[in-house]
């Protein structure tokens, strides 16, 4: 035997299996279903307040009632919403993620009502800490001269 064609069997002479990488999720456009979307950006996971919500996604009334008064807030581990970009769209989407399995997700647009379901968080509201300094330049590169061409390019 030589030093080297070791490496693949074990000492009971059972063969190993090699060593697979583990698949990336996999998130599809809704209005494009052969695109894939492409992000990495903060998870804002969805919490629940109410025993309605939980029936809602399926669980019978009674033990909904039991999960809310255990945990006045649930944070749901599944369920959250990530800003995602689509080629096809050429733009970025708030999306609504459901994760099914390690892999699959269901992937739908973002309601406004679903923000109200996250903690602390509104897109629409400017934030508070940031000046008005720092708002106005970050919206400048947007901005337009009277002749309809851009400032920077």
């Amino acid at each position: 035997m030589q030093a080297g064609s070791d490496h693949a069997q074990q000492g009971d002479g059972q063969q190993r299996k090699p060593r697979q990488r583990s698949r990336r999720r996999e998130l599809f456009c809704p209005a494009h279903p052969e695109q894939k979307l492409v992000g990495n950006g903060k998870k804002y996971f969805l919490h629940l307040l109410t025993s309605e919500q939980l029936k809602q996604r399926g669980m019978p009334d009674g033990k909904a009632r039991l999960v809310i008064k255990a945990f006045p807030v649930l944070v749901l581990s599944n369920e959250w919403i990530e800003e995602l970009f689509c080629a096809a769209c050429g733009a970025c989407h708030w999306c609504h993620v459901v994760r099914l399995d390690a892999v699959h997700h269901s992937v739908r647009w973002a309601r406004r009502d679903l923000w109200q379901q996250v903690a602390h968080v509104d897109p629409l509201v400017a934030n508070p800490s940031v000046s008005q300094f720092t708002a106005q330049q970050a919206r400048r590169l947007s901005r337009k001269r009277s002749d309809g061409k851009g400032w920077f390019g």
